[in-house]
């Protein structure tokens, strides 16, 4: 059986396919999936979590773009991207506690991205966390 953490990484696959304009992935989803053999309560799980990061895109943009200090937004490589968008949207609208998603976050880019990519995501997603705390 997947653990989540490979259902989240298969989500950071859907998302990079996204946001290189393949906006059908979710037709394809099932089968990624399956590739990647996330099945019965991963899948949904995996599902809900590639859905709601699509359907609050624009919201978790703009919530990311507010802490990135010195940076592009479109500069962003698109693995870090569909990192930090996962992650921004399970703790902003799923209200997944911000040190198990942050520290989840890391090594998915450790493991997906290059050797600078986890501290970059580990700044942008910490204030994303402190804004959220202070809203609470």
């Amino acid at each position: 059986m997947a653990t989540r953490h490979q259902a989240r990484t298969a989500v950071v696959g859907l998302l990079y396919a996204y946001d290189l304009g393949n906006e059908n992935i979710s037709k394809f989803s099932d089968e990624i999936l399956e590739a990647d053999k996330i099945r019965n309560k991963q899948r949904i799980f995996s599902h809900n979590l590639f859905d709601g990061t699509i359907q609050n895109l624009e919201l978790i943009d703009t919530e990311i773009q507010k802490y990135l200090k010195d940076w592009d937004y479109n500069s962003i490589g698109r693995v870090e991207k569909a990192i930090l968008r996962l992650a921004t949207y399970e703790i902003m609208i799923e209200g997944v506690d911000k040190r198990i998603i942050i520290n989840e976050a890391i090594e998915l880019a450790k493991a997906l991205a290059d050797n600078k990519s986890p501290r970059f995501i580990n700044a942008v997603l910490d204030s994303v966390g402190k804004e959220e705390v202070k809203d609470n």
